[in-house]
């Protein structure tokens, strides 16, 4: 077992603020995230102001909420208002974008191995229907260095890519990609970027403006704590006659001039629950105020203890790093022993490692087939209300349960 000790911040217990379990060890923030108290009880003013009086809610006062809440998110993320609006989650952002664009048979779709799920199957699914072609660039994990992911899907373009799909943060590896100098050679190539931010605001600083994609989707449920349902798609100006929300609804023929299309379109798919998505200002200044450096100070703190955790079980496995740190935000990715049985590439069903995890030691934490059966991957996540102790747990009992 490594035996440096970690910082007290690390040590520090930040999860009063949220309605955890305690006898559950959280390492799992990556998937679903997890909402601080407040900011559920904001949501749930919200609700109350909204039920209390529907239609004042709906016709009269919810545009210029939305735009109030927008603009907020706007500000901490360098994006333009005016370029945004809320979706539930990032696959329905990014859905929105695929399932609008015109493309033809013959038309190449890039993407990485490291793309997630339920996003390449939305790559999948509008390839079939328009005789298009996903071709995706293989990226290594473990991996030296940035440049091999650049250099991956760079020579995996050509003149008949139209649209690359690249993570901004993966999903299973948890590795920040180079997403600026990607961006910056498509666009030299005349090839649109769809990124998927699903994990990046909250975890990385975010500038939408100097990044430039044509399109870029994030969530605001996982890194920033805003409650399940908040997400925001980003489409850049010049693209925005294109993308249509994946539900058609009144703004599709409204004569208004008071509002882009846009919105008029993408704030209003029909009767829904909006409250999480004005919780998000909450969300963003009460993370914003637990520590005395304000957002950049969590970022610091979550990624520190994302590493600290990292190189606490790789040692405790034996395993090198399989990234340079740089690499690292608050997400991280770890190879586990091959097994030759019992691992589904089902990417919804559980290892039974993770179960075993989870029943014997109340830790709950991701184990996920990569790149296939037998090889698997462990993913560890890092925020406020974890700290040094679940890591050390974390790896005393892997040690215990991959020696039996």
């Amino acid at each position: 077992m490594n035996d440096r000790k970690a910082s007290p911040e690390l040590l520090t217990d930040f999860s009063p603020h949220w309605p955890l379990d305690p006898s559950v060890i959280l390492l799992n923030h990556g998937s679903f995230g997890a909402c601080p108290r407040v900011v559920l009880e904001t949501q749930r003013a919200w609700r109350d102001r909204m039920e209390r009086d529907p239609v004042q809610f709906f016709k009269r006062d919810l545009e210029s909420l939305l735009d109030e809440a927008r603009n907020v998110l706007a500000a901490f993320i360098g994006g333009d208002p005016s370029q945004m609006a809320f979706v539930p989650n990032t696959t329905t952002g990014v859905n929105a974008v695929l399932r609008s664009l015109p493309f033809r048979p013959g038309d190449e779709l890039l993407t990485t191995n490291h793309a997630y799920d339920a996003c390449r199957n939305a790559l999948e699914f509008v390839a079939v229907q328009t005789g298009a072609k996903v071709v995706t660039a293989d990226i290594p994990f473990p991996l030296r260095s940035p440049g091999q992911v650049l250099d991956a899907v760079l020579d995996s373009v050509t003149p008949k890519t139209r649209l690359a799909l690249i993570d901004h943060v993966t999903s299973s590896t948890g590795l920040i990609f180079p997403v600026q100098e990607l961006l910056h050679e498509l666009e030299a190539r005349r090839v649109d970027a769809l990124v998927d931010g699903a994990h990046a605001p909250g975890m990385l600083p975010v500038n939408l403006r100097d990044l430039g994609a044509a399109y870029y989707v994030g969530n605001c449920h996982k890194w920033l704590c805003a409650p399940k349902g908040a997400a925001f798609l980003y489409v850049r100006k010049d693209r925005q006659s294109r993308v249509r929300p994946l539900a058609i609804s009144h703004g599709a023929n409204s004569s208004r001039k008071d509002r882009s299309r846009f919105h008029l379109e993408f704030d209003w798919t029909g009767t829904q629950d909006p409250s999480a998505w004005l919780a998000v200002p909450e969300a963003i200044r009460f993370l914003g105020s637990i520590l005395p450096g304000g957002w950049p100070a969590v970022r610091e703190r979550n990624r520190a203890l994302a590493l600290e955790g990292r190189q606490v079980l790789c040692h405790a496995l034996e395993v090198p790093l399989p990234c340079p740190n740089s690499m690292i935000g608050s997400l991280a990715g770890i190879p586990l022993p091959a097994v030759q049985v019992g691992v589904s590439d089902e990417p919804w069903t559980h290892d039974p490692l993770q179960e075993a995890l989870y029943a014997a030691h109340r830790i709950e934490v991701p184990v996920s087939p990569w790149p296939k059966p037998p090889r698997r991957l462990l993913r560890i996540s890092a925020h406020l209300y974890n700290h040094s102790a679940h890591y050390e747990s974390l790896a005393r009992a892997l040690t215990e349960l991959l020696a039996s």
